[in-house]
């Protein structure tokens, strides 16, 4: 009866702390999985809303966003975070980088749209980022020095429509192009 009861006391701690609201990171990278220092945001609202939106991480990672979403494309101007946030509903991954990053590394962030993304990734300036590329996935957030970063591929292959997406096949096309500036 203790052992059982032991089982069981040790069963509801792991419960409780795989559903805790607050960001984690990931401890270690599987191969083909979740790049490590990847951060999860769980719970997130997902109401249409046509205000904007005072967003907890920079850039959102998900949350109340506007009912169009944002064509998934290069943007050389920043775009209206929550018309990114409805693509990130859909399961894109958004690449956002400091407007001063070398036009080196941009170029390379660029290759990531259709064909190494498979048609769902967006990229965009941020202005203010805490590091030089940030990518961002629904409920998910990697932030990096440097587009050369192997989990930057790893992070776009294993997000772009991956497993946290909430409408998974929905389109990254047909939606509004417009920037901030």
């Amino acid at each position: 009866m203790r052992r059982s009861a032991a089982v069981l006391f040790v069963s509801l701690l792991t419960l409780a702390a795989c559903s805790s609201s607050s960001p984690s990171t990931s401890p270690s990278t599987p191969a083909g999985g979740e790049p490590e220092g990847t951060k999860t945001y769980p719970n997130l609202e997902r109401t249409h809303v046509d205000t904007p939106v005072d967003y907890p991480q920079k850039p959102p990672v998900g949350g109340p966003h506007n009912s169009v979403w944002q064509t998934c494309a290069f943007y050389s101007l920043p775009i209206i975070s929550e018309h990114g946030v409805h693509s990130l509903e859909h399961g894109a991954v958004w690449l956002t980088f400091q407007p001063d990053l070398p036009s080196a590394q941009v170029g390379k962030l660029k290759k990531f749209v259709k064909g190494g993304g498979g048609g769902k990734v967006l990229v965009s300036p941020f202005p203010g980022l805490p590091t030089p590329v940030v990518a961002s996935g629904w409920g998910t957030q990697l932030q990096l020095q440097s587009a050369d970063d192997p989990r930057l591929a790893q992070f776009v292959a294993y997000f772009a429509d991956g497993p946290q997406t909430p409408e998974p096949g929905a389109t990254c096309d047909g939606g509004t192009t417009e920037t901030a500036n």
